[in-house]
């Protein structure tokens, strides 16, 4: 009687270890590459056949002429994602004080004559650290500096803030935001078009 159990609980275990370890995750990933390719590969962003990045995780840009991001806390270097943690600052730590004034300083210093108010996604990292996107308004703010540092008319550069633009998700979650990462390439493209315009 305990033999048949034994042999029953074996052949259940490695049953369902063949089903639920190899066949499931096969077929998931299948359908997965069959039908949303593009996001089951991690969202990659590529341009002549380099990988530039991902939608979902976000990149340093500290070049005058680029869009900045969002800060990241993240450990060895900004934007790791394999050290993604609760990486925002409790509004009590003194170090959120000094990450808001290290990044208002880096604003004031590439743009002093800005006198818009600074949002607070420019000088403050999110909870993952690896937000890839910005604010309308962080990216309206950095617009006159890299319309300046670039040479180009403000109206254009705002008409690729625009096309760089996501709406609300369903049209009612979450708020408008700007990819970082697809917007400075709008502008690297806009920029070997001659669209000093």
């Amino acid at each position: 009687m305990l033999y048949k159990h034994l042999v029953t609980s074996i052949i259940s275990l490695l049953l369902f270890t063949v089903i639920t370890g190899v066949v499931y995750p096969l077929v998931v990933t299948g359908i997965a590459q069959m039908v949303f390719q593009g996001k089951a590969n991690g969202s990659l962003i590529h341009d002549g056949g380099k990988t530039l990045g991902s939608e979902l995780i976000g990149q340093p840009f500290s070049d005058p002429k680029y869009f900045w991001s969002r800060l990241s806390p993240t450990s060895v270097y900004p934007y790791n994602a394999g050290a993604s943690t609760g990486s925002n600052l409790g509004p009590t730590n003194p170090a959120l004080l000094d990450e808001v004034q290290g990044r208002l300083t880096d604003l004031k210093k590439t743009d002093s004559a800005n006198v818009l108010p600074v949002p607070v996604d420019l000088v403050t990292s999110s909870s993952s650290g690896l937000d890839p996107d910005i604010s309308v308004a962080a990216a309206i703010y950095q617009l006159p500096r890299v319309a300046r540092n670039r040479g180009m008319n403000e109206d254009r550069v705002r008409a690729l803030v625009d096309g760089a633009t996501s709406g609300r998700t369903f049209g009612v979650l979450g708020e408008p935001r700007v990819n970082v990462l697809r917007l400075n390439m709008a502008l690297d493209g806009a920029a070997q078009n001659g669209g000093r315009n």
